[in-house]
């Protein structure tokens, strides 16, 4: 038998190397990478999450801007974001398509809708990616995002090929103008990264930006290619965190009250501009605050100014810091309510300062002078106080520097004191500079019995997902400049302005509730830097009013200044301010529940036992009690009255109050035969009395000191002989004075 011989295959062996080599190496190359998970440097790893991972953003709401009783100011409200799909491949029927087919049509309709030109987005919608390829889907920027309901219902109803919206959030302010320089409004901006957040731009939107700004969330997880869920793959879940909810002092009640009236009176008078704020003064709560010009925060239709007048911009306050001048001056004991001046003007050292009406009204008590809102009499009250301690009370009342309330910009006026008729003028509110802010705060001083408190706006800043207070404002004492018995008789003069017949304050009376407070009429500075002011009509002045009600416990404290108002030609300057001022005060004392007076009652008032009390205190009392008092003698301690205490006086009657020292005789003008016999009893002085009825003239003029040795003849005539008499012809001046102030 023959045996087969063995044959070498050489191509075999050669496969066999070759493809034992290569599994070999695969082998190794495997073992490798499970080894090292990496390829080429690069971790398999992470690129497999790069490939399948995916991540989508929560996005934070931006905290709430809420009033003292929780009602929302500002506030994250849902919009829509446009959007335009453009890559052809998204269309799968081309009897249904679902890109934008025709972009000039599309681009002309969009145009009609949100602020972007129509070039623009046509060039959005034919834009192409950096290698050649056309985008899936593009958006619009700032242009396309919050939109609201209203404008995507009605682009949806052009039936534009491509366009469709996702959910989108804006910020949002219900109330319209409110308060709009002091909240400020935010905005969405793009940033670096391209992703949209909201930003405060100004007010305390921007102020407390951060604090209402949320932390962005997101939720990683694997999906395949097509974007489905990988099986047993987890989600990774970090939950968004809100921004905080601010809660103001604002009562969002009164602050429309407040809204409103500025509205009606600046369409009415079309001024220049006007600022209003209501404060607590028991706590330095500002309430309401407003200006006008002012804007919509939604559209920011109107914005033409970005300060906030209230603690941005000084004035100079005019009749309205005499109140300070008259505190200072009781404080320091150098008030004298019935010593005589001589009114109408005053000189020093060669400049020549003059009343309002500009020839003032004689011979008057600074009572009178403070009343009729004098200028002269704060001048010669000066020479009492001391220049000095002036400025260093008006210092202590919080003029000259910062209020230091929570609100950025604010300005801290300035006290002239370079020549010496820089601290006469200062007296009266000229020269010197504030903020209504200021003049608001050293109000609640006179309002809080001698303790002023610091303005504030914050209430609370909460969590808005824990409802913890994570800061809370609580009142700040800022100093007692005066006592509490010196407020409370500043309080009882400011009421005079409001009920004496020669005050300039009548205006500013509401039914029911006793007013306190003082008028302002303001010389403005030319803007052209000469440091002259504007003259020329009655249109050209700062008028305004500081008040408090009810002047024996006050509730609120209300500052309306109204700049230049178009007024007419028989209106007074206190016509538009005292428009805001009693509409605002009237209701928001009725909203708060402060009951007013029974009214009928208030016809009649019963007499305390004046013996031993200071004559000035009683008689500024008395005379808003709607009474006439006539002081026989001095003043200072009371030591006899007329009629006796615990009896009912109907208003208008006269109360006899009698001191220690000379006497000033009064103007007997009209009185009765009756109170003519009670002066001369109580007086002592030897009066003669001709006929009867009604006092028609007197022998010595009023405000002159007589002894009892002086004889002083008296004329009646009864109602029948005045009235059978031929009338006496009445002299007018020719010419308009400057609004009474």
């Amino acid at each position: 038998m023959k045996k087969k011989r063995f044959r070498f295959q050489w191509g075999a062996f050669l496969m066999l190397v070759i493809y034992g080599g290569l599994f070999f190496a695969l082998f190794i190359r495997i073992f490798y990478i499970q080894s090292t998970g990496e390829v080429k440097g690069q971790q398999l790893e992470a690129k497999a999450a790069a490939l399948y991972g995916k991540e989508a953003i929560l996005t934070a709401e931006r905290g709430k801007i809420l009033d003292r009783n929780g009602g929302v100011i500002a506030e994250d409200t849902l919009s829509y974001r446009l959007v335009a799909v453009v890559n052809p491949e998204a269309t799968t029927d081309k009897d249904k398509p679902r890109h934008v087919v025709n972009p000039e049509k599309t681009a002309k309709v969009l145009a009609k809708y949100i602020s972007m030109e129509e070039s623009e987005i046509y060039k959005i919608l034919t834009r192409k990616l950096s290698d050649g390829r056309t985008p899936y889907q593009v958006e619009f920027g700032v242009a396309g995002r919050s939109i609201s309901h209203e404008v995507m219902t009605a682009i949806k109803n052009e039936k534009l090929e491509g366009i469709t919206f996702t959910s989108d959030s804006t910020r949002y302010y219900p109330n319209g103008p409110f308060a709009s320089h002091l909240i400020g409004f935010a905005l969405k901006e793009e940033q670096e990264d391209s992703t949209f957040k909201t930003v405060g731009k100004m007010g305390l939107e921007y102020t407390y930006n951060k604090e209402l700004t949320g932390k962005d969330g997101s939720i990683q997880y694997e999906s395949d290619i097509f974007g489905y869920l990988l099986p047993n793959s987890e989600k990774m879940v970090t939950p968004a965190e809100n921004g905080d909810d601010i809660y103001l002092t604002i009562d969002k009640t009164i602050q429309n009250f407040l809204e409103e009236s500025m509205t009606n009176v600046y369409k009415k008078y079309n001024p220049e501009s006007m600022v209003a704020v209501v404060a607590d003064p028991k706590t330095g709560e500002i309430l309401a605050m407003s200006q006008r010009p002012t804007f919509d925060p939604d559209t920011r239709e109107g914005l033409d100014s970005w300060n906030n007048n209230v603690i941005e911009s000084v004035i100079e306050p005019g009749s309205t810091m005499k109140t300070f001048t008259l505190a200072t001056a009781i404080e320091t004991d150098n008030w004298a309510p019935n010593a005589y001046y001589q009114s109408g003007s005053y000189t020093l050292l060669g400049d020549t300062i003059r009343d309002h009406n500009q020839r003032g009204w004689g011979p008057i008590t600074y009572l009178q002078g403070f009343q009729r809102s004098s200028n002269t009499a704060m001048a010669n009250l000066l020479e009492y106080i001391g220049n000095d301690t002036l400025i260093d009370y008006f210092k202590k009342f919080g003029f000259g520097e910062k209020t230091g309330i929570d609100l950025p910009g604010e300005a801290s006026g300035t006290l002239l004191t370079n020549w010496p008729i820089n601290y006469v003028t200062t007296s009266y509110g000229q020269g010197s500079t504030a903020t209504p802010i200021q003049l608001v705060q050293a109000m609640t001083a006179i309002a809080n019995d001698g303790e002023m408190m610091q303005p504030y706006v914050i209430n609370k800043i909460v969590d808005s997902s824990t409802g913890k207070v994570i800061k809370e404002e609580k009142p700040t004492v800022k100093g007692n400049p005066i006592s509490k018995e010196t407020a409370k008789q500043v309080r009882e003069i400011l009421a005079s302005t409001v009920t004496s017949e020669v005050g300039t304050a009548k205006s500013f009376a509401i039914e029911g509730y006793d007013v306190a407070g003082k008028t302002g009429t303001a010389y403005i500075p030319r803007s052209d830097g000469s440091g002259r002011y504007l003259t020329g009509n009655k249109n050209n002045y700062l008028y305004s009013f500081l008040g408090l009600a009810p002047a024996d416990d006050p509730q609120l404290i209300v500052y309306v200044a109204v700049k230049q108002p178009k007024l007419e030609a028989t209106e007074l300057g206190s016509a538009p301010v005292s428009e805001v001022f009693t509409s605002v005060m009237q209701n928001s004392l009725k909203y708060l529940n402060i009951n007013p007076e029974d009214v009928a009652e208030a016809q009649k008032t019963t007499l305390k036992d004046y013996v031993g009390d200071n004559a000035d205190n009683v008689q500024v009392e008395l005379m808003n009690q709607g009474v006439t008092p006539v002081i026989i003698g001095d003043g200072g301690k009371i030591i006899d009255q007329y009629p006796e205490k615990d009896l009912s006086i109907t208003k208008g009657s006269i109360v006899f109050l009698k001191t220690e020292g000379s006497i000033t005789l009064p103007s007997f003008s009209n009185w009765s035969l009756r109170n003519l016999l009670v002066y001369k009893m109580m007086s002592g002085l030897t009066i003669e009395i001709v006929g009867e009825g009604y006092v028609e003239s007197q022998s010595v003029s009023a405000n002159t000191i007589v002894d009892q040795g002086s004889p002083i003849v008296v004329q009646l005539r009864t109602p029948e002989e005045i009235y059978s008499s031929p009338p006496i012809e009445e002299t007018f001046i020719d010419g308009e004075e400057l609004p009474q102030d």
